[in-house]
């Protein structure tokens, strides 16, 4: 595994594991340079290398990179998993969503998450700061740093917006008194939108097409994260977080910006849908952009991901720990097919999965450890369910993705918890293709994202030669097909993106964030938990409230800092 050299300068720096609340408002990358020592280019660089280090900075209790807390078990695919709902219970109180309070586990989860983000907004103006007192003709590279500055702030304040809705916007022209008298009110919704929005388009103004290193953000890069702002953005939400009106103007920006990046030739997808989960294949064709890890770097640890460390076979001698992130069954469901090897829209619940007999979409076999089947596509380790932790609260599926072999070179075991240097994903080419299909579909056009769509599944069904058992035959019984023209209607188009959405980036966290914005998280996990807790009892008292889950709540101890300027989302 090859080290990733962008963030191989300042990767020393970082906040200390358990900081007050306040630390976002004074925080400087612990290092040796700062905005008061900057004298050269090859600082100012120093400085966005830290900036881009803050991506990962992220902790099993306080996650920036992975959504799999906030996205995957807040939604309807996976379970918190581990050993029962005591074990970590703050993802359980996310899980049960009735449960979520301001203030959890002593500041783990939401508000570490919170406090994390801000570090990497103070990290990026720091250095926006810096680099803005250097002349052009001093440091060349001047106008491209910034806009990488500027898209990683931009990334760093749209999670915290789907996450918390209302949060402070901190740019580099304010100073620590101002940030202290900064609302998490002083913008309206659409205005926050807006405001983020700004980062990304002078990214895209200033960003050349290509970088040197691949894992720099791009003009392309920054034209993707923008129309994904902007297609949250067109779904436009009350106070009680109810879609209201979906906006034809934003989903035309949609249109424009994605086919800047679809025609700018530099994407595609990754022939076999495995490739995006492993660490050979980083900075492939289809990652438009990537939380970077790497390993034997020459530090002590490497530049690994911890985030998703919990998340193996507990059972699993070559692991040990911990069995989190466990996908649900009604998961498992939806990958089945009917005749035609297209989804089970309406009846894809009423049964549990026979994986001997039922026909269903390869993209399972990659997203979920299942009993007798290869495990991370080596035919000589089949998933069993011995290794389950707790089968008995959370059933035997375990999550996959994320999971690489022992033996591969991205994988490093640190005492009981599990790191690998293999990268985290924020954005693929898949987002970029099901965006526009997303936008042409409510704008009427249904046609145009018929392709779009069907490049998806037609990639999928080709993905299966690495599923194979030892004696070279497929673990289960794959059928998969294109949609087709016929009865293909708005309402049809729409279903099948949604579902789409589902298969493709299940466990990998954006479910969750998808069902808000489409306004349909109460209905769906709703009618999801109605069933499910008939199969797993942990779940009898679940409920998700319209107007108040679909955003966490403020941390409370933000909320006492600021003497009540911030205000708490409806509800908490």
């Amino acid at each position: 595994m090859k080290t990733k050299r962008l963030l191989s300068g300042l990767l020393m720096v970082g906040g200390s594991l358990f900081s007050s609340c306040t630390d976002f408002l004074e925080y400087q990358p612990q290092g040796t340079l700062s905005s008061d020592n900057i004298k050269s280019a090859g600082n100012a660089d120093a400085l966005v290398t830290a900036a881009y280090a803050s991506l990962g900075n992220g902790e099993m209790i306080g996650p920036v990179a992975s959504m799999w807390v906030y996205g995957s078990v807040r939604a309807d695919d996976a379970h918190k998993g581990g050993g029962g709902v005591a074990d970590l219970e703050d993802i359980n109180f996310y899980e049960q969503h009735n449960l979520t309070q301001p203030q959890q586990g002593g500041g783990f989860f939401h508000p570490y998450t919170w406090e994390n983000y801000y570090k990497a907004i103070s990290r990026a103006n720091v250095a926006i700061r810096s680099i803005n007192a250097l002349n052009e003709s001093d440091y060349p590279l001047k106008k491209t740093r910034l806009g990488e500055l500027r898209f990683l702030r931009g990334h760093a304040h749209f999670m915290l917006k789907i996450l918390f809705k209302y949060v402070p916007y901190v740019d580099e022209t304010l100073t620590n008194d101002q940030i202290l008298t900064t609302s998490n009110r002083q913008y309206t919704n659409d205005e926050l939108w807006n405001k983020i929005g700004e980062d990304f388009q002078f990214a895209v103004d200033n960003l050349p097409p290509t970088q040197p290193e691949r894992a720099r953000a791009n003009k392309f890069s920054a034209a993707a994260y923008l129309a994904k702002l902007r297609l949250f953005q067109a779904y436009e939400q009350d106070e009680s977080h109810k879609v209201m009106n979906i906006n034809r103007a934003r989903l035309q920006e949609v249109v424009r910006l994605t086919d800047m990046v679809i025609s700018s030739g530099q994407y595609s997808l990754q022939p076999d849908y495995a490739e995006n989960f492993l660490p050979e294949f980083d900075n492939g064709v289809e990652s438009v952009f990537a939380v970077q890890y790497s390993i034997n770097d020459g530090t002590t640890l490497g530049r690994l991901n911890f985030e998703t460390g919990l998340n193996y076979p507990h059972g699993a001698p070559q692991y040990g720990c911990c069995g989190f992130h466990q996908p649900t069954q009604n998961l498992a469901n939806a990958f089945g097919t009917d005749a035609s090897g297209l989804p089970k829209f309406d009846t894809y619940n009423n049964a549990n999965i026979n994986f001997q007999t039922a026909t269903v979409d390869p993209r399972v076999d990659h997203t979920i450890g299942i009993d007798g089947h290869p495990y991370k596509y080596n035919a000589a380790l089949p998933f069993s369910n011995s290794w389950v932790r707790d089968p008995g609260v959370y059933g035997f599926f375990q999550s996959m993705k994320e999971q690489q072999l022992a033996t591969s070179s991205s994988y490093k075991k640190q005492g009981p918890f599990i790191g690998t240097s293999k990268n985290i994903d924020i954005i693929r080419y898949a987002d970029v293709l099901l965006w526009q299909a997303e936008a042409y579909i409510e704008l009427g056009q249904p046609n145009q994202a018929l392709p779009l769509i069907n490049q998806i599944r037609e990639r999928a069904a080709k993905s299966t030669g690495r599923l194979k058992k030892a004696d070279g035959t497929d673990p289960s019984k794959y059928l998969i097909r294109p949609y087709e023209a016929a009865n293909w209607t708005q309402a049809y188009a729409r279903r099948a993106l949604q579902w789409e959405r589902r298969l493709e980036f299940a466990t990998e966290g954006p479910r969750f964030f998808d069902l808000v914005r489409w306004g349909i998280a109460e209905p769906t996990l709703n009618a999801y938990l109605a069933v499910e807790k008939t199969r797993r009892s942990f779940l009898g008292g679940a409920r998700f409230t319209a107007g108040r889950d679909e955003y966490l709540p403020i941390p409370q101890r933000e909320i006492t800092f600021t003497k009540g300027l911030y205000k708490q989302n409806p509800g908490y």
